[in-house]
């Protein structure tokens, strides 16, 4: 390894090396705090490091890395998203008696498998960056050993999670018998040198968009998403939600564009399928919910398939629509989640429709910040969920795939109901006088008060004036 290849991991590096280190201070001396500000630390000094020396950089160490633009960008996404996912995981689990330290160990090495994945370029390093993040999840989802449901969410995940790793093993198995090699590159030579898919390679892909769409819940690998959601500690689902999912989205860019993938029709028919299906379903089953945190699990399914839109349009627009309406993703669901865990007290998460009636009249500005993230989902205008749903459909439309736009529009109208419930929910006159059962202390409001005020002006920041953001994705990608 030359000094350049070491200096292009060093994000990964400091991120092993903060799990090893928190690991080192939970065997001398448990405390919470102290934990907390090194997880803090380490994740604002690998990002500092990211935007200051490896901004505008092309680096390959071979076979397994590239850090290029968009490596970059996405692992600064991821590390800025784990930031504010630890900054609202100190006021949740500090209410609660089970040992706190060593989540934060889980969430730096979910943190590492997900930027691994990002900069993969081999099926080799995609696999361990994915086994990283799934082993770091399954402890995580089933954290809080003594809350109904956490142990059952934690097995459900376990075990679809390993059979969606099987699908994805016997497919990269299909597609090294086929090409002889496992780096992306030679894949995309053997297409072109065979001009087209034959039959084994196109089982062998197949079966890696099964493991691919159970990781990013898309229909009809998405069983799992509402339990799981419901189960998992509400920082553990934003987690999910975002760099999970994430770390997902940046590697199935970087293999599609490399393999040219949407240049072959049945591929192209297979994700159309996909994204059609998961608009509906996610939004439908939505409908249906009276638990937040369950409808947010069918929401994300919906939000994948309106993201697909953009992936499928295959050009530089739709990458960089794909990157700008991740971003708003992640600002909007980490600040309904934040709420969430706000909310939450030390036996209950805050996530029946019910915890929510009248919140405006007891905690007008939890409820204003609540009603802007819904507002974001449902892409209204002046938020930046409505800048990323403008991204897609320009995206969708540039290359004229007119049956996706239109599902898009019919699946937003039908969005847009269960978050206005919510909403109304919130404003409804209290018919009773309602004590609050949360007793934090003044110190654990401030971290979640600021967190969640930062998630809010970036929210709306975005939602009029994209072009910094959308400039920034231009010049990396």
């Amino acid at each position: 390894m030359t000094a350049n290849d070491f200096l292009s991991i060093v994000p990964l590096f400091i991120l092993t090396s903060t799990a090893i280190l928190i690991m080192f201070s939970i065997s001398v001396k448990r405390n919470h705090k102290v934990i907390y500000a090194i997880t803090l630390a380490s994740l604002l000094a690998d990002f500092v490091y990211l935007m200051v020396y490896m901004r505008g950089t092309s680096h390959s160490i071979e076979p397994l890395f590239i850090i290029d633009g968009l490596g970059v960008f996405y692992i600064g996404l991821i590390l800025i998203t784990s930031l504010i996912v630890a900054m609202m995981s100190y006021a949740y689990f500090e209410q609660r008696e089970e040992r706190k330290e060593e989540y934060y160990i889980l969430l730096i090495l979910g943190t590492l498998g997900a930027s691994t994945l990002v900069i993969s370029k081999h099926f080799v390093s995609l696999f361990l960056g994915l086994e990283i993040l799934s082993v770091a999840l399954y402890s995580m989802i089933a954290y809080q050993r003594k809350r109904e449901r956490s142990d059952e969410a934690g097995i459900k995940y376990l075990i679809l999670a390993a059979f969606s790793s099987a699908f994805l093993l016997f497919g990269m198995a299909l597609v090294y018998l086929v090409t002889g090699t496992m780096a992306f590159e030679g894949i995309a030579r053997h297409l072109t040198a065979n001009d087209g898919l034959s039959f084994m390679l196109f089982a062998g892909l197949g079966l890696m968009i099964v493991g691919v769409g159970f990781k990013l819940s898309l229909v009809p690998f998405h069983m799992w998403a509402a339990d799981v959601y419901e189960g998992a500690p509400v920082p553990v689902t934003a987690f999910i939600a975002t760099v999970s999912k994430g770390g997902v989205v940046g590697l199935l860019i970087r293999f599609f564009v490399t393999l040219n993938g949407h240049q072959y029709p049945t591929l192209v028919l297979i994700f159309t399928v996909i994204a059609i299906t998961s608009m509906f379903t996610g939004n439908i089953l939505a409908l249906r919910q009276n638990n937040v945190k369950r409808l947010l699990a069918y929401s994300s399914i919906a939000h994948m398939g309106y993201l697909l839109v953009a992936f499928i349009a295959g050009n530089a627009l739709g990458t960089e629509a794909v990157t700008f309406y991740l971003v708003s993703y992640f600002i909007t669901t980490l600040g309904a989640f934040g709420i969430l865990a706000m909310l939450s007290d030390t036996e209950h998460d805050a996530e029946a429709t019910e915890d929510y009636r009248g919140l405006f009249w007891r905690r007008p500005w939890a409820a204003a910040t609540f009603t802007a993230m819904l507002l974001s989902l449902a892409g209204i205008p002046l938020t930046a969920g409505f800048v990323g749903k403008f991204y897609v459909i320009a995206a969708g439309v540039n290359m004229q795939e007119w049956l996706l736009v239109v599902m898009l529009a019919v699946n937003s109208v039908i969005g847009l109901y269960y978050y206005i419930r919510i909403i109304a929910i919130m404003f409804e006159q209290q018919t009773k006088a309602e004590t609050s059962n949360t007793r934090l202390n003044p110190a654990i409001y401030i971290v979640s008060s600021v967190t969640l005020a930062i998630l809010t002006v970036s929210l709306i920041w975005l939602g009029v004036f994209p072009s910094g953001l959308m400039g920034i994705i231009k010049s990396l990608l």
